[in-house]
């Protein structure tokens, strides 16, 4: 704080204190008439830092306002004494003068608003929890997402998992917002990417309840239901998944690898030039994902800026760490009379040429190559597929995220992709194509070590053989006559 006095000449002067970067107006006379009563309060010297006398006009010394005399008041009354308190209460009032004719900011209490939530919990379950409903299962499906049961089931694991999903009680007696409620609010932002204050009317649940009943929804599913649902594959997975490629005409296939980007509408402005591309244009974040025909996602990977490529984001994934360190099944299948003891996955031309990976033929000639790109790129769809019904079902992975923090963004889309799997397991059955997993055909899985090798001969003789190009080669020259043999034995069957 400084208090700057200009002299006039004038008997009277004014004082401009300087707090911060307001500048206070303060008649010299409320300073003298306070002055007396300086000798007997307390001050802390170091609120005022210094005096600055800025002369219009020469100094007269009989000037009471001459910077000798000021300089000796100050040091009289300021620096000597511990009274200054009515010195401060008139500049704090002047402040406050000051600032209450601009100030905008809402003064006083917040408004309450009465939302009767008891009678929103009993509207939401008479429309769909009762005996007798009024919207039918199918309605419940569409606007949930999912079956009741299954919606059901996460009601009662986050209520067991997290307090916050029970039904309390306040200090008045009064019941709080039901289990219901809470998870109903969740679901339908992710649903419709609605916003947070879009269903105060109906749940009858305000805009920042709204958004913490997200946030603990997405971190109770990834935690309770996470350790199933965003699994590795097991040793009887991998046996349907190769049961499901060979019956396609793909034996040793695991599924197909891609990524999606998800645009962050919210990204803070410093890290906008990492996370965009110019492709798309704004602000993304990559999901690298490996899913099967039955649209189940079996490997996510989020978190990588927008601004990299698929090569990129492989090089930070996980997908092979397994592999890498012999805690995956062993695989061994057989094409064109030779045997292979990795499996792979389907991928577009931007892969690299690696055994794990099988590309398609660009420019493919003669027919049986031709067939062979066409079954490839047909195959390798299903990761495309995973991610529209991925964004169908959850319209907030599918619009620009409104999220501030990129660990809220993960919660996200984490949690969507468990509940997606969810109900992949339990429609699976409808879907069209099914195989009867009970043939398990040529094709062996063999349990692995768990445990972690300590051998770094044997990691870097794994590393080489995923990243092995002949191995690729041999094996794209292989299906390519595996799969047309398949589809002349298939036309012979029909």
């Amino acid at each position: 704080m400084f208090i700057c006095g200009y002299s006039d000449g004038l008997q009277h002067q004014d004082f401009h204190v300087l707090i911060g970067r307001q500048r206070l107006r303060v008649d010299s006379s409320r300073l003298q008439s306070a002055t007396p009563s300086f000798r007997n309060s307390s001050f802390n010297s170091q609120i005022i830092l210094s005096i600055f006398i800025f002369p219009t006009k020469p100094m007269d010394p009989s000037d009471p306002f001459d910077l000798n005399n000021v300089v000796k008041w100050y040091f009289d009354n300021v620096i000597n004494d511990n009274s200054k308190e009515e010195m401060m209460r008139i500049i704090l009032e002047k402040q406050r003068e000051e600032q209450a004719g601009s100030s905008t900011r809402r003064t006083g209490k917040r408004r309450h608003i009465e939302r009767n939530r008891e009678e929103g919990h009993t509207r939401l379950f008479n429309d769909y929890f009762s005996e007798q409903p009024v919207y039918t299962d199918e309605q419940f499906r569409r606007r949930f997402r999912m079956s009741k049961h299954v919606f059901l089931r996460n009601v009662q694991a986050l209520g067991e998992h997290d307090e916050y999903f029970q039904l309390r009680v306040d200090g008045c007696g009064r019941q709080g917002l039901s289990p219901l409620q809470k998870c109903t609010s969740a679901i339908r932002m992710l649903a419709y990417a609605s916003p947070a204050d879009s269903l105060d009317d109906y749940v009858r649940m305000g805009e920042s309840t709204s958004v913490e009943c997200l946030e603990k929804f997405t971190s109770g599913v990834i935690k309770i239901f996470g350790e199933e649902y965003l699994r590795r594959p097991t040793t009887d997975d991998i046996q349907r998944l190769l049961q499901i490629g060979n019956d396609r005409g793909f034996p040793g296939m695991l599924g197909s690898i891609d990524c999606m980007h998800w645009e962050w509408k919210n990204c803070p402005v410093a890290w906008q030039g990492q996370f965009s591309r110019g492709d798309h244009g704004n602000p993304t974040v990559m999901l690298e994902a490996v899913a099967s025909k039955d649209l189940w996602i079996w490997h996510a990977f989020f978190g990588v800026a927008g601004s990299n490529n698929d090569i990129n984001v492989l090089n930070q994934s996980p997908v092979f760490n397994d592999i890498l360190h012999g805690r995956a099944p062993e695989v061994k299948y057989t094409v064109n009379g030779t045997e292979y003891n990795l499996g792979y996955y389907l991928a577009d031309g931007i892969y690299f040429e690696w055994a794990t990976f099988v590309k398609t033929i660009p420019m493919p000639q003669g027919e049986k190559r031709q067939f062979f790109a066409k079954q490839q790129e047909g195959a390798r769809k299903d990761i495309e597929r995973a991610f529209g019904v991925l964004q169908a079902r959850f319209a907030i992975v599918r619009c620009p995220s409104r999220q501030w923090q990129l660990d809220s963004l993960a919660r996200i889309m984490y949690a969507c992709i468990i509940l997606h799997n969810m109900i992949v397991e339990d429609e699976r059955d409808t879907y069209g194509g099914n195989f009867d997993y009970s043939d398990v055909g040529n094709d062996t899985v063999e349990e692995s070590n768990n445990g972690r090798d300590p051998d770094i001969q044997d990691y870097l003789q794994r590393r080489f053989a995923v990243r092995d190009r002949v191995s690729h080669h041999q094996l794209k020259a292989d299906l390519v006559e595996h799969v047309w043999e398949h589809h002349r034995h298939m036309n012979d069957q029909n």
